[in-house]
């Protein structure tokens, strides 16, 4: 089996306890399914100059948690890309902010969509502060029977960790929904948590930080279905 190789798109923080756990759940994956799949993180600086070579070099992507990222720009281009190409993606905490900004601007054609980390005073704020911070909560989240979340977790209700203080603005959600980057998880206050993108292998975001749910002896469900799918 050839081996198969993932970029983590994000700016690495060694302190930082969900990059630190992003390396270690692909290892549990890895260890649980004998799949061969390398990774490598790429900075976000510097994908516009190295595009080329890393859409050739990777076969799938994780949108890393850690925004905001140094170069904006490079994550919504290897977004684009997963996204039309059918590329294996994830997005998690920072990495579904930033999936939902790509789809409003290039498939909503919301050109001005914006991100309030960015830029708090911007007229169309698909991305905006929490009403409360999620930082260090562990929260549940139900699922939609159809959905590829519902598939690899078997059940319709979970529980996982967040670090996050911006979410997709309420405004905008049936208009994700409804074009076919679906909500397939919410809070108990009927919030988005999960979307996925129809017609796609897998094309996932989530505001939650699955890896920091992951274990040598339980890999994460999400994580484990996001490899198999490479």
């Amino acid at each position: 089996m050839p081996v198969k190789k993932l970029a983590i798109i994000g700016d690495f923080n060694a302190s930082s306890a969900t990059h630190a756990a992003t390396d270690a759940a692909i290892g549990h994956a890895n260890a649980l399914l004998h799949l061969p799949v390398d990774f490598t993180w790429v900075p976000t600086e510097s994908i516009l100059e190295n595009f080329e070579a890393i859409t050739q070099t990777y076969d799938a992507y994780w949108i890393a948690p850690g925004s905001p990222y140094k170069s904006f720009q490079g994550v919504m281009k290897i977004i684009e890309f997963a996204r039309l190409n059918k590329v294996p993606v994830i997005g998690t905490c920072g990495g579904f902010q930033h999936m939902v900004i790509e789809f409003a601007r290039n498939v909503l054609q919301i050109r001005d969509a914006a991100h309030a980390e960015y830029d708090p005073y911007a007229s169309k704020l698909v991305i905006n502060p929490l009403s409360c911070s999620l930082a260090g909560q562990t929260l549940e989240i139900n699922l939609t029977g159809s959905s590829k979340a519902y598939q690899l977790f078997g059940k319709k209700s979970i529980k996982e960790n967040y670090y996050c203080n911006f979410g997709l603005n309420a405004s905008y959600e049936a208009l994700l929904h409804n074009n076919g980057f679906r909500i397939t998880g919410t809070d108990n206050g009927k919030e988005a948590r999960i979307l996925e993108l129809d017609d796609h292998p897998f094309f996932m975001a989530t505001l939650f930080v699955p890896q920091i749910n992951s274990g040598s002896d339980q890999p994460h469900p999400l994580i484990t279905g996001f490899l198999k799918s490479i």
